[in-house]
């Protein structure tokens, strides 16, 4: 069974996302366990937590993913801002870990200017802050990004040093977002393309690390640093480029979730569709 869905609301009860994720017909889906456009999260009660469990098992969902929220920066060389984010980060792990989710998607970062070499190290310590605070079974998953200015983490050699710089690197992956990597420079549109950002990504990493990929088409053109998702097959990406990716035999199996916009075009609906489509006239 191929692992596709999408990123759906806890709006209401975070029970509700996993209805949602079915009224979609996902196999697999990503939330945020809290409000993402703050500091501040309520604690999730026992009777929540046990409604999403029980729901989650009833569906048969075997991979669900969360998502951080926006506002940390685990990557910052300012020192409140830094202590901030490993809290929400650690937080979020434990989070998890109550809901019994199986992977924590985490940006990489912005140095802020300080430097390519101390971002990196701010993330390491972040990560290894947090996972010797939180006793999870759950896995961070360092998500690539997409070249901005003072960006941590858009190229593979980058994720590479964090990696090396983690003391228990069996809890912590990669997450791959089409449209970072296409807005970074990997140019994944064409079968070349992808088979040479794979193997740069094997040689460097390793496809083992690989956990999760988001599935998103790209406004900006190859190389523009631009971090903004488009429709499947709306964008520079393009549907061709993407039947290539969501069948390809090192990506096939993993769980594959859309951030694609919700807009006057359709939600989620409408890209699971064409992505299905792709995957089935393979």
């Amino acid at each position: 069974m191929v692992l596709l869905g999408a990123h759906v609301s806890i709006s209401g009860s975070i029970a509700l996302s996993v209805d949602r994720a079915r009224e979609l017909g996902c196999t697999t889906f990503q939330i945020f366990t809290r409000n993402p456009r703050g500091w501040i999260s309520k604690k999730l009660k026992d009777e929540e937590v046990e409604e999403f469990v029980r729901r989650r098992r009833e569906a048969g969902y075997e991979v669900v993913v969360a998502h951080m929220p926006y506002l940390p920066n685990v990557a910052s060389p300012e020192a409140l801002s830094w202590r901030r984010s490993v809290k929400s980060l650690a937080e979020e792990l434990q989070r998890c870990e109550m809901l019994g989710l199986d992977y924590l998607v985490c940006h990489i970062g912005s140095h802020m200017g300080k430097g390519i070499e101390r971002g990196i190290a701010q993330v390491a310590r972040a990560v290894n802050e947090t996972i010797s605070r939180v006793e999870a079974k759950c896995m961070i998953l360092l998500e690539n990004m997409a070249g901005q200015k003072n960006s941590v983490g858009s190229y593979f050699p980058q994720i590479r040093a964090i990696l090396d710089k983690v003391d228990d690197q069996k809890r912590v992956g990669v997450c791959l977002d089409t449209c970072h990597l296409y807005a970074a420079g990997y140019d994944i549109s064409v079968k070349e393309g992808l088979e040479k950002t794979l193997s740069e990504f094997d040689e460097s990493v390793g496809l083992k690390a690989l956990k999760v990929l988001h599935l998103n088409d790209s406004r900006g053109k190859l190389g523009s640093h631009l971090d903004r998702h488009e429709h499947i097959g709306r964008g520079y990406i393009g549907e061709e480029g993407f039947r290539v990716i969501v069948n390809h035999k090192s990506l096939r199996g993993l769980p594959m979730i859309l951030e694609t916009p919700q807009d006057e075009y359709g939600g989620y609906e409408v890209d699971l569709e064409v992505v299905r489509r792709l995957l089935h006239d393979a």
